[in-house]
């Protein structure tokens, strides 16, 4: 088995099939899906870190109830219904 010739030989055979018989061409399609790469890579990172930041935010939430709004239940014998 030959030894791989450098990190960029890896890299490139990473990212997925040869995209062309040139080298150069080849080369370049693999630049594009490295910085492809790199923008999920980087777009992941913030989603995560937003996530861990407001993981536990204490947020208090306040419920304003207009008791002239509320209309009476004066039935006998059934319990208190919200409509």
């Amino acid at each position: 088995m030959k030894k791989p010739k450098n990190w960029w030989y890896i890299w490139s055979k990473s990212l997925g099939e040869k995209a062309s018989s040139c080298n150069k061409t080849s080369d370049k399609v693999a630049v594009i899906r490295t910085i492809i790469f790199a923008t999920y890579l980087i777009t992941n990172v913030a989603i995560v870190a937003n996530a861990i930041r407001h993981w536990n935010d204490k947020t208090e939430v306040y419920v304003h109830i207009n008791s002239s709004e509320i209309k009476s239940h004066t039935m006998k014998n059934k319990p208190l219904e919200f409509e």
